[in-house]
C-alpha cells in the first residue's frame, strides 16, 4: 500500500509496534528445551492481548499464530509442541498481524546458546544484508537497487541468497505488490516511490539458492539441507532513510 494520509500512518505504526513487541518477546523467550509450540503460544496471547489478529492463520490458514523455522526451514515453519530447541540450533522468529485494517510483518534469527563461527557469520551477514537493503528504499531509487544492496552484501560474506523467498508490499493485505527479490533484476524498471509501504526481509543461507516444501505441506526448507536466516522489517519509502515500523522498543 502507499500511505495516503496521518491515518494510515498512525494505523500502520499500531501493527508494527504490535509484531514488533512480540517478536522481540518470542526472541528474549528461547532458550535450549523450549518448544516451538511454546513460543507460539507466547505469540498468540500477546497478538490477542492487543487485540491483532495472526496474519498467516487469518489469510492463509496456517495452523500456528506465528512461523517458527529451525536450521534448515528456511521458512514458514508450524510451531509444535514436540519440537524442542537445541544447543546450536538457529531459530527464526516471523510475526505478522492484521490490527484494525492494518497489516505489519516482521522477522529474526537467532542462536539457542553458543553456535558455530560459520552459523553466526550467518546470523550477522544477514542482519546487515536486511540493513543495506532498507538503506537502498530511497524514494526515486530503482527497487532493484534493494536487491543489489542485498546481494553484494551475501557475496561478500561468502553466503547464498535463497531466491524464491521475497519480500514484498503489505499494509492492506500481507502480501501485496511489488514483490521484493534479494537478487537484482536489471531489466525491472520500476522506482520507488514515497509513501511505500515494504516487508523487507532477506533470506541467506549456507549455499542454498531454493527452497522444497515439507511434507506438512507449509515449511519451506533448503534445497540443500543446510542452514538459512533471515531478518524483516516494515517499513515506509521515503526520500531519506525509510521509517522503521518494526524497530524494537527503545
Amino acid at each position: 500500500m502507499t500511505i495516503d494520509d496521518v491515518d494510515d500512518l498512525a494505523g500502520l505504526s499500531a501493527a508494527g509496534r504490535v509484531v514488533a513487541d512480540t517478536r522481540d518477546a518470542m526472541l528474549a523467550a528461547v532458550e535450549p528445551g523450549i518448544t516451538t509450540g511454546e513460543l507460539d503460544a507466547i505469540g498468540r496471547g500477546l497478538l490477542r492481548a492487543a487485540g491483532a489478529r495472526s496474519a498467516p492463520r487469518l489469510a492463509y490458514g496456517f495452523p500456528g499464530s506465528t512461523c517458527i523455522s529451525v536450521n534448515e526451514e528456511a521458512a514458514h515453519g508450524v510451531p509444535s509442541k514436540l519440537r524442542a530447541l537445541r544447543p546450536g540450533d538457529l531459530v527464526n522468529i516471523d510475526v505478522s498481524a492484521e490490527l484494525d485494517g492494518y497489516w505489519a510483518d516482521t522477522g529474526a534469527s537467532t542462536a539457542v546458546g553458543s553456535v558455530t563461527d560459520r552459523a553466526q557469520a550467518l546470523l550477522d551477514a544477514t542482519r546487515l544484508a536486511q540493513a543495506d537493503g532498507m538503506a537502498a528504499a530511497v524514494a526515486g531509487r530503482p527497487l532493484r537497487g534493494i536487491g543489489r544492496a542485498v546481494e553484494r552484501r551475501a557475496r561478500r560474506h561468502g553466503f547464498t541468497i535463497v531466491a524464491d523467498l521475497l519480500g514484498h508490499g503489505v499494509g492492506r493485505g500481507i502480501h501485496e505488490e511489488p514483490n521484493l527479490s534479494s537478487i537484482e533484476d536489471r531489466s525491472d524498471p520500476t522506482l520507488l516511490w514515497e509513501g511505500l509501504v515494504l516487508a523487507i526481509e532477506p533470506f541467506l543461507a549456507m549455499g542454498a539458492t531454493h527452497t522444497v516444501t515439507a511434507d506438512d505441506g507449509w515449511t519451506l526448507l533448503t534445497d540443500d539441507g543446510g542452514l538459512a536466516a533471515q531478518f524483516e522489517h516494515t517499513v515506509v519509502v521515503t526520500n531519506g532513510h525509510p521509517l522503521v515500523l518494526t524497530a524494537s522498543a527503545a
